[in-house]
């Protein structure tokens, strides 16, 4: 997504230091721009909710969590740190997303290089 290019001046300047809600904070005006709501925090009114299974009177019994929901609700983001790789964090929201009521895409937005405290790097989506 073209949003990820426009922070990228930003992360580059420290990407070690950077975890999935400070990469969270710099797109959020820019997906919001493009009609997605955001997380803006970690409040119960701050999450984006998006349904999964519903009980009677169509009332939700249960919904995950997403960083970001397209406005017309087809498209999940999810902006992951380090956990996307070492802790397959991405297999998660996957599945997550597949189980999302009317959900169709799932982006799911990782660094290209993380460098974990045993000063260890790990290189993601490079030979």
């Amino acid at each position: 997504m073209i949003v990820f290019k426009q922070i990228e001046p930003q992360l580059e300047q420290d990407h070690t230091h950077f975890v999935s809600n400070d990469v969270l904070a710099l797109v959020r005006p820019h997906l919001e721009q493009l009609g997605f709501a955001v997380e803006t925090g970690k409040g119960k009114d701050e999450k984006i909710d998006v349904p999964v299974l519903f009980g009677e009177n169509n009332e939700v019994d249960k919904s995950f969590l997403a960083d970001a929901l397209s406005a017309d609700g087809k498209i999940v983001i999810e902006v992951e740190a380090g956990r996307a790789v070492c802790n397959n964090q991405f297999l998660k929201d996957i599945f997550q997303a597949c189980m999302m009521f009317e959900v169709e895409y799932l982006v799911i937005a990782v660094m290209n290089e993380y460098k974990f405290n045993s000063g260890a790097k790990q290189v993601v989506g490079k030979d």
